[in-house]
């Protein structure tokens, strides 16, 4: 049966840095979590200018997985437990930040030096409150590598973590959960499935979809309700989306600055943690 929509959220303008603004529909002052996804970021289509200097520079992250699936342009990450990668469109990595690492981020020296476009979404993945204080670790996923659940006759959709009708994505998760990249050529006709119970979220990076009789547009997230396994979209326009469905972690959440634990005196403990060094260093 259909899932029917409880939300249609829309993406505010969020400044993260001094120098750093993204869109953000997702925590909502409508509806805040649907653990395990906690966070969506989206970079919009950006023209960096030939020369330009930017970078998020070393930050720390405790408790949770940053994702990010690359659109356009290329991005680097470094962190200090030996992850390090250049993404290219159609490109995602997993970093487990478990304990605490730091990280740096942004457009690659490349992209800075000759210009171009850059676009990018990044998911804040909640962890179990038995893996938070795991040690951290480092997935990278070529777009080649990502299996393709439908391809051709106006679909494209690429299969980035989880499982989905006998295909298996390359970034492991550490609970159940499903990331689908898709594409859509105007007036097709897309069914996607997910467990009954399973949080299911759909953002809509470009274009216009018609779903459940409602008109969504660009930067809306759409949350579907929990029950029933079956969603019916159709593009009204050339359009890309994210589709994200995951089984829910039935924990307490505290998320605050870069950290996500499960209560506030662990957030406390996390902040007390850095300024103390115990994150370590990173020169990049």
């Amino acid at each position: 049966m259909l899932k029917k929509i409880l939300h249609i959220l829309d993406a505010r303008s969020k400044r993260i840095t001094e120098t750093e603004t993204v869109l953000q529909p997702l925590p909502h002052r409508d509806f805040r979590f649907a653990s395990p996804f906690i966070v969506l970021h989206h970079i919009a289509e950006q023209k960096i200018t030939p020369g330009s200097a930017r970078r998020i520079h070393p930050h720390p992250h405790r408790g949770f997985s940053p994702v990010t699936i690359m659109l356009q342009g290329e991005g680097f990450h470094k962190d200090n437990h030996g992850g390090s990668g250049v993404l290219k469109p159609g490109d995602a990595q997993w970093i487990f930040a478990g304990s605490g690492l730091l990280h740096s981020e942004g457009p690659t020296e490349e992209l800075l030096k000759n210009g171009g476009s850059y676009a990018l979404i990044q998911l804040w993945i909640n962890s179990p409150a038995n893996l938070k204080n795991e040690p951290p670790s480092y997935q990278l996923a070529r777009k080649n590598e990502q299996p393709l659940i439908a391809s051709g006759d106006g679909s494209l959709l690429r299969l980035i973590s989880g499982q989905y009708e006998g295909l298996n994505g390359p970034l492991k998760s550490q609970t159940p959960l499903t990331i689908i990249y898709g594409e859509l050529t105007p007036g097709k006709q897309q069914q996607l499935l997910a467990k009954p119970g399973y949080w299911t979220l759909l953002y809509l990076i470009s274009g216009s979809l018609l779903i459940s009789g409602e008109q969504i547009q660009a930067h809306q997230l759409i949350v579907f309700e929990q029950p029933n396994d079956e969603l019916l979209i159709r593009s009204c326009t050339d359009s890309q989306f994210l589709y994200l469905s995951g089984e829910p972690i039935e924990e307490p959440v505290a998320a605050a600055g870069n950290f996500v634990m499960n209560t506030t005196q662990e957030i406390k403990q996390a902040e007390a943690d850095y300024k103390a060094g115990k994150f370590g260093t990173l020169d990049f």
